[in-house]
C-alpha cells in the first residue's frame, strides 16, 4: 500500500498461506512479460483479504514504475447481470478517468460516437464538448443501472459490437495511453478489476453459471486487451468442471488466496498462523508499535492472551470474521474486552450460522472435512460461498476444514462426539 498510515495495519501472511501470491502476479507482469499483455485470475473466499492483497499488488507495481488502475467493479456493474461488454466498458471508463487524473486526456473517436448513440437510445443527451469521456460514460452507466430494462437495452446495443469495442479500446485508448505513459517514465499499464467475485450465482446460457459463461465462454474477449489485467473471479470456478477450459482460455491457473491456518490438518494448533492473527488484531489498536511491543500491550485490549487466542482460533483465519467478532465486542463494551463478552459474541455467531445449515449440508461438511477436499458440484460450492467450509494451503498441499465456530454447535458435537471440537 502506498499510504504509510495504511501500511501500519498490513500484516504479511504469505509465510503461512503457502507462498506470496502477490509476488507471483507481480513477477508475471514486471519481470516475465513487462512488454506483452497478460491476463491473470485471482480468487478466494469473500472476506479473506483479497482486496488488501490487490492493493499491495498495486503498490508493488507502482514501485516498479507501472501505472496501475484499481477499481471495485460492483460500483460499476449490476452483479446479477454481468455481460462481457459491461466489464469492458467499465475498464474503459476507469482507465480514462485515471489517465485524466494525471493529465493524459484522450478522446477516442469510436467511444465518442458510441456515447452519442447511447444517449439517443436512452433519450439522454450528452454534450461531450462540456464533459470528459469518463464522465459521459459514467452518466450512461448510472442510467443503465437504474432499471433492468435500461441495462438490457445497453447490453443489446453493445453485444453485437463486442469485437469493435475491443479493437477501439486497444487502438484508441490503451495503446496511445501506453505511449504517453512511457514519456512519463512508466513501464506500462496494469488494470486490477476487484470484486468480480461478488457476481451472483445464477445459471444462464445453457445452464452455465454466470461466472462460467463470463470467464470461460467469453474469456478470450476478456483477455484481449492491450494491457496487463488482473480479474477477481468467484471461488466456485476453481471447483467447476470447466476449470480446465478456464486455464486454457487464460493460459494460467487462477491464483487462490486461502485462509490463514489456525491449526494443521491433523487438528493441532498452528502457532505461526496464530501469531500473525494476533498481530492483525492488535495492529488495529497499536498500529505504530512493533510486533513485540504490541504483545506486551495485549491486556489493554483483551482480558488476557488466552482471550485473544480464542478470538484468533474461532475466526478460522478468516479476516472479516476476526474483525466482525472484534466489532461485536466493541458494541458490548469498551476495551479491555472480557472473555465473557467475547464468548457472548461467539455464541451469537454460532447460533446464527448453525440455523442456516440443513442435514444434507452437515453431511457434506463432515465428508469434506474427513477427506480434506471437495468435489466439483453445486452442493460444495454452497458450503464454500456460505463460509461453512474454509480452504487452507501449505507449500506441499491444500486441505479444507469446517469453520471452527460450527464445531461448537450441538449438531456437530452430536454427529462427531465432544472430543472433535479441536479448540486449542
Amino acid at each position: 500500500m502506498s499510504n504509510p498510515e495504511d501500511r501500519q495495519y498490513l500484516i504479511d501472511f504469505s509465510s503461512v498461506r503457502g507462498g506470496d501470491i502477490v509476488q507471483e502476479i507481480h513477477r508475471a507482469i514486471a519481470l516475465v512479460s513487462p512488454d506483452r499483455p497478460t491476463a491473470q485470475l485471482f480468487t478466494g473466499h469473500v472476506g479473506s483479504g483479497k482486496s488488501t492483497e490487490l492493493l499491495r499488488l498495486k503498490a508493488s507495481l507502482e514501485q516498479a514504475r507501472f501505472h496501475v488502475v484499481y477499481f471495485q467493479s460492483d460500483q460499476d456493474l449490476e452483479m446479477g447481470n454481468v455481460e462481457v461488454t459491461n466489464v469492458l466498458m467499465a475498464i474503459t471508463r476507469r482507465v480514462s478517468q485515471s489517465l485524466e487524473d494525471i493529465g493524459i486526456r484522450l478522446r477516442p473517436s469510436y467511444f465518442q460516437r458510441l456515447l452519442q448513440d447511447l444517449a439517443q437510445v436512452f433519450q439522454h443527451p450528452i454534450d461531450l464538448s462540456e464533459v470528459s469521456f469518463s464522465v459521459g460514460m459514467a452518466s450512461v452507466t448510472a442510467e443503465a443501472r437504474e432499471s433492468p430494462e435500461r441495462l438490457s437495452q445497453l447490453q443489446q446495443y453493445l453485444e453485437p459490437r463486442t469485437r469493435s469495442i475491443i479493437d477501439a479500446i486497444n487502438t484508441e485508448l490503451l495503446q496511445p495511453a501506453t505511449e504517453r505513459l512511457a514519456i512519463q517514465g512508466k513501464r506500462g499499464l496494469a488494470v486490477i478489476v476487484d470484486n468480480l467475485d461478488r457476481m451472483d450465482t445464477l445459471r444462464r446460457n445453457g445452464n452455465r453459471l454466470q461466472s462460467e459463461y463470463l470467464f470461460v465462454g467469453r474469456g478470450e474477449q476478456l483477455k484481449g486487451l492491450a494491457c496487463h489485467v488482473v480479474y477477481t473471479i468467484p471461488l466456485e470456478l476453481v471447483f467447476s468442471d470447466e476449470l480446465p477450459q478456464l486455464i486454457n482460455r487464460f493460459g494460467n491457473r487462477p491464483q487462490v488466496l486461502p485462509m490463514v491456518p489456525v491449526q494443521n490438518q491433523a487438528g493441532d494448533r498452528y502457532e505461526p498462523g496464530m501469531a500473525l492473527l494476533r498481530q492483525m488484531a492488535l495492529a488495529r489498536a497499536f498500529p505504530e508499535l512493533p510486533p513485540v511491543e504490541r504483545l506486551n500491550r495485549v491486556e489493554a485490549v483483551f482480558e488476557d492472551l488466552a482471550t485473544l487466542d480464542r478470538l484468533c482460533y474461532i475466526s478460522g483465519g478468516h479476516m472479516r470474521n476476526l474483525m466482525r467478532l472484534m466489532y461485536g465486542c466493541l458494541l458490548k463494551q469498551d476495551p479491555t474486552f472480557s472473555r465473557d463478552t467475547l464468548e457472548s459474541v461467539i455464541r451469537n455467531e454460532r447460533d446464527d450460522l448453525a440455523s442456516l445449515i440443513d442435514d444434507q449440508e452437515w453431511r457434506l461438511l463432515l465428508e469434506a472435512a474427513a477427506r480434506g477436499r471437495v468435489q466439483s458440484d453445486e452442493d460444495y460450492n454452497v458450503l464454500l460461498r456460505s463460509l461453512y467450509l474454509f480452504e487452507y494451503r501449505a507449500p506441499e498441499r491444500r486441505w479444507f476444514g469446517i469453520n471452527p465456530v460450527l464445531k461448537e454447535t450441538e449438531t456437530y458435537q452430536r454427529l462427531t462426539g465432544p472430543s472433535s471440537n479441536g479448540d486449542p
